[in-house]
C-alpha cells in the first residue's frame, strides 16, 4: 500500500478568526467575517463590503508601520522580505506547527517539503514599480522583488525554516492552493517526502480586490449580512477577502509514530480543465464535473458515500450555476444527495488561498463532527433543484468530504477527505 497522507496541523488567519477555536465557532454558528469598507478612500466605488482580517494592519508599504497581534513572533529581518500576506502566512504556519506538535527544527533534513500559493502582492509591486519610474530606475528596494512577486511565500518560508525538501509555488488563480495540496499529497503517496507544509495566502488590500470589479465579478451589495450568498437567486458577485491558512500533511505512519492527532485522511484528488474561457466557468460545469469524477475514482469511492461537499461557489451568477450543474451530474443524477454548502458565504472569496482554507475547514468538520450550513441562502436558484443545502450547521459527522476549487482558464481541482479509521 502506498503511504497515506493525513492532516496533522492547521493554522488560520482569516476573516472569521485567527485561531482554530474561533474559526470552529464561526463555522458552527455561521458567523461571517464581513465589514463595510471604503477602498482607495473613494465613496463612489460600488464595492462596499470585504472579508476583513482583524488584528492586522498594513497602512503603508513600509514594514515599520505594520501591525500584527503581539503573540505571533515576527522577526524584523525576515519582515523586510515579506508582503502583508507573507505576515499572515508566517503567523498561520506558526499555529499549524504548534498544532501538529512540531518544533521548527524538525523541518530540516530534507524529509519535509513546502508548497505555497499566492498571487503575490499588487500592493507592494505597484509601490516598487512607481518608485522605479519616479527615479528613472536609479533607486529601488533590494527586497522589492522578493517581497512582491508570486513566489514570495516559498522564498521566505523555505529559507526561514531551513526546508531542504521539495519547495514550490503554484499559480492557477483561485485553484492555486488546491493544486499545492494535491501535489503535496502525491509527494507523500509516491514516497518522495514524509511531510509537506501547504500554505496559501493573499493580501487583504484594495489592490488585490478592486481589480475584479472591472470583470463585474464583485458584489455591489452594501449589506455585510447578505453580500455573499452562494447559490441564492439574488447573488450578484463575490466578496473579496485575504488572510492565510497552513496545513501540515504527513505520511500516516510518521504521524502514528509521533503520536500526532490526525484531523482527516487525504484519500484522493483530481483535476480537469474546462477548455472554454479565460475567465468564465464552462456553462455546464464540464471541467469541474470531470475533476470530481476523477477524484472519486482516485479514492475508489462511490458518489453515494460522500457526506458533504464544500462547494467552490463564490456567489457569482455564472460560476454558481456552473457548479450546481456539475454537482447534479455527479451526484443527483445518480441518486446521491450529499449535504452542500459554500463557506465563502462566511469568509468571502480568498482567491488563491480559497482551496487550502476550505480543505482546512473540511478537516475541522470531520474532526469535530459537524457540517457547515449554507449561510445567507434564502431562495436557492432554480438551477440548484435537487441539491441539499442545510440552512444551519448540522451535528452530523461526515465520513467522506469533497472540497471543490475552480480558477481562471478553467482550472478545476478537487480533494476527497475521510474520517480517520
Amino acid at each position: 500500500m502506498p503511504p497515506l497522507p493525513v492532516i496533522t496541523g492547521l493554522g488560520f488567519i482569516t476573516s472569521i478568526g485567527n485561531d482554530r477555536p474561533t474559526v470552529l465557532r464561526s463555522l458552527r454558528e455561521l458567523r461571517h467575517g464581513f465589514e463595510s469598507v471604503e477602498f482607495f478612500g473613494n465613496p463612489d466605488l460600488p464595492v462596499k463590503v470585504a472579508g476583513t482580517v482583524k488584528g492586522f494592519a498594513f497602512p503603508t508599504p513600509n514594514w515599520r508601520d505594520w501591525v500584527w497581534p503581539d503573540h505571533f513572533a515576527v522577526d524584523r529581518e525576515l519582515l523586510r522580505g515579506l508582503a502583508p500576506h507573507g505576515v499572515y502566512a508566517l503567523c498561520a504556519l506558526q499555529q499549524a506547527l504548534a498544532d501538529a506538535g512540531l518544533d521548527p527544527a524538525a523541518l530540516a533534513g530534507g524529509q519535509t517539503g513546502l508548497f505555497c500559493a499566492s498571487a503575490g502582492s499588487p500592493f507592494l509591486l505597484g509601490h516598487f514599480l512607481n518608485q522605479m519610474y519616479a527615479t528613472r530606475g536609479e533607486r529601488g528596494n533590494p527586497m522589492g522583488i522578493i517581497s512582491s512577486i508570486a513566489g514570495t511565500l516559498n522564498f521566505n518560508l523555505a529559507a526561514h525554516y531551513k526546508i531542504s525538501g521539495a519547495v514550490c509555488g503554484f499559480v492557477s488563480a483561485c485553484a492555486s492552493s488546491s493544486h499545492a495540496l494535491g501535489y503535496a499529497m502525491d509527494e507523500i503517496r509516491l514516497g518522495r517526502q514524509q511531510r509537506m507544509l501547504v500554505v496559501g495566502a493573499e493580501d487583504m488590500t484594495a489592490e488585490s480586490i478592486v481589480s475584479f470589479s472591472t470583470l463585474r465579478a464583485l458584489s455591489n451589495n452594501p449589506d455585510p449580512a447578505t453580500a455573499s450568498r452562494p447559490f441564492d437567486r439574488r447573488r450578484d458577485g463575490f466578496v473579496g477577502t485575504g488572510g492565510a491558512v497552513a496545513l501540515v500533511v504527513e505520511d500516516a505512519a510518521l504521524a502514528c509514530r509521533r503520536g500526532a492527532r490526525v484531523y482527516a485522511e487525504l484519500v484522493g484528488w483530481g483535476q480537469a480543465g474546462d477548455g472554454y474561457s479565460v475567465a468564465t466557468s464552462h456553462p455546464e460545469g464540464a471541467g469541474l464535473r470531470e475533476a470530481m469524477r476523477r477524484t472519486l475514482a482516485d479514492a475508489r469511492v462511490d458518489a453515494h458515500e460522500v457526506s458533504y461537499v464544500n462547494a467552490h461557489a463564490t456567489s457569482t451568477p455564472a460560476g454558481d450555476r456552473s457548479e450546481a450543474l456539475a454537482l447534479q451530474a455527479v451526484f443527483t443524477s445518480n441518486g446521491a444527495k450529499p449535504r452542500v454548502s459554500s463557506t465563502k458565504a462566511l469568509t468571502g472569496h480568498a482567491l488563491s488561498l480559497a482551496g487550502a482554507m476550505e480543505a482546512a475547514f473540511c478537516a475541522l468538520a470531520i474532526a469535530e463532527g459537524f457540517i457547515p450550513g449554507a449561510a445567507h441562502l434564502e431562495e436557492p436558484d432554480p438551477v440548484c433543484a435537487g441539491l441539499d443545502f442545510p440552512r444551519v450547521s448540522l451535528c452530523e459527522a461526515p465520513h467522506f468530504v469533497l472540497n471543490n476549487s475552480s480558477g481562471f482558464g478553467g482550472s478545476n481541482v478537487c480533494h476527497l477527505l475521510r474520517r480517520p479509521a
